[in-house]
């Protein structure tokens, strides 16, 4: 194993929260920036229509402190994408990404998303294009493949395709996606979780840097895919588990300041809301991403049904935080984090690239395996 180098020196993106639809907004990312220094966040995705032609504040502002920041493009017109690119990068962004992974029926309509994966020369114009109008890191995030065009083949015809255009950062969501019979949740659970694609890209474009997405629920299992991927990005989990992230700083980047506890989270979240008050916005523009805190821990319950209930009332203020904060035992607020187990490396499969054949999980400790029933509570 190679020594880890100094934290300073380590890259954001080896731990990112992905994109989502109607979660990763303003607030939801400020309220994980309160759990998680390092880890890089990512926006929903915007379309280039809406940068273009829509609200712009409403689309691309941000607070400071989401910093590094990266907004996620949805589009196939390479100059729309790249006037989309500098707007982002006036706007004061890390990274632009664009979304060549997303199934839905919306997006396909507007010709992004996964079915790009079906014009690699497409998308190698576009980030021609976008590369060409910024200095900012220009990333794609892509499935496996789509429908029956989901040979490895297909996919390192893909990968090679793009990067020849200057794209040197790939984010993998280990799974094909079925434009047609599934809904984008299904799209997420159905399709198989294919690893080894992914670790054998690494090995084929060694050049690359490439982040692995889908399935990974821990910090533990994030440690373990490090040992061959770039980068790890975490989707569902982090949101309905947000207190997942209090060691990323620690275990994944190296960093020694100690993690807050879910008090300090939220004591530290109030001034943001108070702001959000003043402004005459509802509380639950706030509360409605922080619901999973206590996942799974004693009070959880009490606290998910006070926001619940209350939150999205005229006039709710701070108050309501505060009762709902006193439906969790001090004993909870004030637990620090407690560091994840660890987890077996996947080793190389013997028999190499198999279509069809589904990734073996790494062998976790029970803790790790079952992180979902925490939120049965």
């Amino acid at each position: 194993m190679t020594a880890r180098p100094p934290a300073s020196t380590l890259p954001s993106h080896r731990l990112s929260v992905a994109p989502m639809m109607d979660w990763t907004d303003r607030h939801d990312r400020y309220f994980l920036r309160l759990i998680s220094k390092r880890t890089r966040l990512y926006t929903e995705m915007v379309t280039t229509g809406a940068i273009l032609y829509g609200d712009k504040p409403r689309h691309l502002d941000f607070s400071q402190e989401e910093h590094p920041l990266a907004l996620q493009l949805g589009g196939s017109d390479p100059a729309q994408l790249a006037e989309c690119v500098r707007i982002a990068e006036q706007w004061g962004y890390d990274e632009v990404n664009l979304n060549v992974g997303c199934p839905s029926d919306r997006v396909q309509n507007g010709m992004f998303g996964a079915c790009l994966m079906a014009k690699p020369d497409l998308v190698a114009r576009c980030v021609e294009a976008m590369r060409g109008a910024t200095r900012l890191p220009v990333t794609v995030k892509h499935r496996l493949g789509i429908d029956d065009l989901d040979s490895y083949e297909l996919l390192t015809h893909f990968v090679r395709t793009v990067s020849g255009a200057g794209c040197d950062t790939f984010i993998v969501h280990a799974r094909k996606a079925f434009l047609q019979g599934l809904s984008p949740k299904e799209n997420r659970e159905i399709p198989p979780l294919r690893y080894e694609w992914v670790r054998q890209l690494k090995t084929d474009f060694p050049h690359l840097t490439l982040s692995l997405n889908g399935g990974v629920k821990s910090l533990a299992e994030a440690r373990a895919h490090l040992e061959w991927a770039d980068g790890v990005m975490i989707g569902r989990e982090a949101y309905q588990n947000p207190y997942m992230l209090a060691l990323a700083d620690s275990v994944i980047f190296g960093e020694t300041a100690p993690a807050p506890t879910r008090r300090q989270v939220v004591e530290s979240l109030q001034p943001y809301v108070e702001e959000l008050l003043a402004r005459g916005e509802y509380l639950s523009r706030v509360t409605r991403h922080i619901l999973g805190l206590f996942a799974g821990l004693p009070g959880a319950r009490g606290w998910r049904r006070v926001l619940s209930e209350r939150a999205n009332k005229p006039g709710a203020g701070l108050e309501v935080l505060r009762d709902a904060l006193a439906q969790v035992p001090a004993h909870v607020l004030d637990a620090p984090a407690t560091p994840p187990p660890s987890a077996a490396v996947p080793g190389p499969r013997s028999e190499g690239i198999s279509d069809g054949v589904q990734a073996q999980p790494a062998t976790l400790a029970q803790e790790a395996l079952e992180p979902s029933a925490q939120h049965r509570a």
